[in-house]
């Protein structure tokens, strides 16, 4: 529709100036030094449109010709920038795709042509360790330096604690001079494998606030970092009640932790401090594992040990842990009779290696031989059974 309105005008107006220069009788008059010329107005017109246009025509051709390098240049740099991409996206294929020798190769030439050359050197330098070939890989991550630091101090960072070079990974974190949460993120797992606990915990409670960690998980790692950190205090009592004390009381009562610290604290001779410790753990929620540690220590005053578990055992019954521990704490006291009952109540509700080495102890005290090799028997054929649980699975090295 278009073109026909473009043809109807053309011909309209071609039809106008046609019969304007019919009727245009005038003429043009030149004159020169010996010379005049008299030129039809019509013949002039045309002869001034047919200069122009030819003089366009010139100005035209000379400007593309002035502008032809140029144009030659911008042509070659974006046939090499399409080819630095694609070649940059076919080195992420390859490298999604577990191709690493192919997506190291793509990488260095999308690195050579000079498009995107910090993604470029950051992928060759994945695909180089992941094909473990770690001088390139250092020297694709040099290359990276240029640009983007935080890109290259990230991936550096990630590649060096993938090759359980710890320390190492947190000197690159620090160049960062305000960490993001995935430098974040790699620092705790350095300072988890370098057991830097006061680390750890500083850096849960940050990594919490990003939302990088839900309530349990981070209670989790939290619950882990305090255990292990009051373990390394198991040498020295003032650091180890130092420790204790800095310990948030509502953390006090977790299992884990409470168990660490009592058994840090029986370690040190503390027992009283350490049965506190269980008391007030199991009283804020029950932990079967935990109550085995009550009879850990033999002395102090068992009797009053005795009655506050033969309180938990109303509630607690058929916990085959807490009857091992009267057993235990009973026949620390030589109450014989009811020493021999809670055993032999815990080992009929879960026969266990613990439980079966208490009573053949027990029998063995007693003078009752024949039970004490009994009950020994028992306990080597539990721990066996045990051991050949947790070593069966797995696969035999050929040599």
């Amino acid at each position: 529709m278009r073109a026909l309105i473009w043809i109807v005008v053309i011909v309209s107006a071609a039809v106008g100036l046609t019969l304007l220069a019919r009727y245009n009788t005038g003429y043009v008059l030149l004159a020169l030094p010996g010379y005049r010329i008299e030129v039809s107005f019509n013949l002039l017109l045309v002869l001034l449109a047919i200069g122009f246009i030819a003089v366009y025509a010139v100005v035209r051709v000379v400007a593309a010709t002035v502008r032809l390098p140029r144009q030659v240049r911008e042509y070659r740099v974006g046939r090499r920038r399409e080819k630095a991409r694609s070649t940059l996206l076919d080195a992420l294929h390859e490298y999604f795709a577990g191709r690493y020798a192919r997506a190291e190769k793509a990488a260095a030439n999308s690195l050579e042509l000079g498009e995107q050359a910090e993604l470029s050197a950051v992928l060759a330098a994945r695909a180089a360790h992941e094909l473990r070939a770690f001088e390139r890989r250092d020297a694709y991550l040099a290359r990276a330096a240029a640009g983007d630091e935080v890109l290259r101090v990230v991936t550096e960072a990630e590649l060096l604690l993938e090759e359980r070079r710890f320390q190492e990974a947190l000197n690159v974190l620090k160049q960062l001079p305000r960490k993001h949460t995935a430098a974040l993120r790699l620092e705790l797992r350095a300072q988890q494998q370098l057991r830097n606990w006061d680390q750890v915990l500083a850096l849960v409670g940050e990594l919490q606030k990003r939302n990088v960690f839900d309530a349990t998980q981070a209670a989790q790692i939290r619950r882990y970092a305090l255990a292990e950190n009051l373990k390394r205090k198991a040498l020295d009592a003032q650091a180890l009640d130092e420790a204790w004390q800095k310990v948030p009381p509502n953390e006090r009562t977790d299992g884990r932790v409470a168990a660490a610290a009592a058994q840090c604290f029986i370690a040190l001779g503390g027992c009283a401090q350490a049965h506190r410790i269980i008391e007030d753990a199991l009283e804020a929620g029950w932990d079967s594992e935990l109550v085995g540690l009550y009879a850990e220590y033999e002395g102090g005053d068992a009797l009053k040990r005795i009655e506050r578990a033969e309180a938990w055992l109303k509630a607690h019954a058929n916990d085959a842990a807490l009857l091992l521990t009267l057993g235990r704490l009973c026949g620390e006291r030589e109450l014989w009779g009811k020493a021999q009952s809670y055993l032999e109540a815990s080992i009929a509700i879960e026969p266990t290696y613990s439980a079966h080495l208490a009573a053949a102890r027990l029998h063995e005290r007693l003078g009752n031989a024949d039970a004490a090799r009994r009950h020994y028997r028992e306990s080597l054929e539990l721990a066996l059974a045990q051991l050949k649980t947790v070593t069966g699975g797995r696969r035999r090295t050929p040599l």
